[in-house]
């Protein structure tokens, strides 16, 4: 709850209406309903599919005598499966949040009628594309870059195993990658909030990825496809010191590790 301005903050900077007219300082709590409704499947799904996916990953390796040198490719891949099956909750929470943010509407019960109404089941998806071109860039950064920080303290700090490491340690490695990739991605970000918003500066729809891309460069110069990165590095970092560091707590725990 407490990190949620520095997304609003985010989506409004990277509004083609400006900051102050899509909300500015104000109402920064604006679409928190969607998320907290969607934030626990959104997140049981990405780690449900990320671990599956891992384990299955590194079980083929060792039954095959494959290098661990090769672990990175492993945890990519289950990075972006697991990142396009949390779309499939994320992205509808997301046009929801970001309609509201932005000021385009009071309610997320008035959200909801609006898209539905203009666009149905489909216009809960719009900015699947941005999503999916942001995310697994995001995820191919971050997680190899997660794993690879767990694996380097766990041999400075003398311990056997990677999951003798403490959730805390944990969590400032998930903090660290996350902010890295997070910078890295802010130009897709503003790509896929542009899509979820629907319209440019003068009210004309986007069509797609590579029409956000283009309008923005031509109407508002490069720089503004990182526009909110301060805010979204910031709300990432924090976020992910959280998320990791309470992740890898509940896996201890069911494990029945102190």
């Amino acid at each position: 709850l407490s990190l949620y301005p520095l997304d609003t903050l985010k989506t409004r900077l990277q509004s083609s209406m400006g900051f102050h007219k899509a909300g500015g300082f104000n109402g920064i709590y604006k679409g928190l309903g969607s998320v907290m409704v969607g934030s626990v499947p959104s997140a049981a799904l990405f780690w449900w599919s990320y671990d599956s996916c891992k384990n299955l990953g590194i079980s083929w390796q060792k039954n095959n005598n494959v290098s661990e040198e090769y672990d990175s490719g492993v945890h990519v891949v289950s990075a972006v499966i697991a990142e396009v099956t949390a779309c499939l909750v994320r992205v509808p929470v997301d046009n929801v949040k970001q309609k509201m943010q932005a000021h385009l509407f009071q309610t997320n019960s008035d959200t909801f009628k609006h898209i539905w109404s203009t666009d149905g089941i489909r216009g809960f998806y719009i900015g699947t594309s941005g999503t999916v071109m942001r995310d697994i860039p995001f995820a191919i950064i971050q997680f190899p870059l997660y794993e690879v920080f767990k694996k380097r303290w766990t041999l400075y700090r003398g311990y056997e195993n990677i999951a003798d490491l403490e959730s805390w340690r944990s969590a400032l490695c998930g903090s660290a990658s996350g902010a890295i990739a997070g910078a890295i991605t802010t130009p897709m970000d503003v790509v896929k909030t542009r899509l979820m918003l629907s319209t440019d500066k003068h009210g004309v729809r986007y069509t797609g990825f590579l029409d956000v891309v283009r309008r923005v460069i031509a109407q508002e110069g490069m720089s503004t496809l990182f526009s909110g990165i301060a805010p979204r590095v910031m709300w990432i970092s924090m976020g992910g010191f959280v998320f990791f560091g309470s992740c890898e707590g509940f896996k201890k725990i069911l494990h029945g590790d102190s």
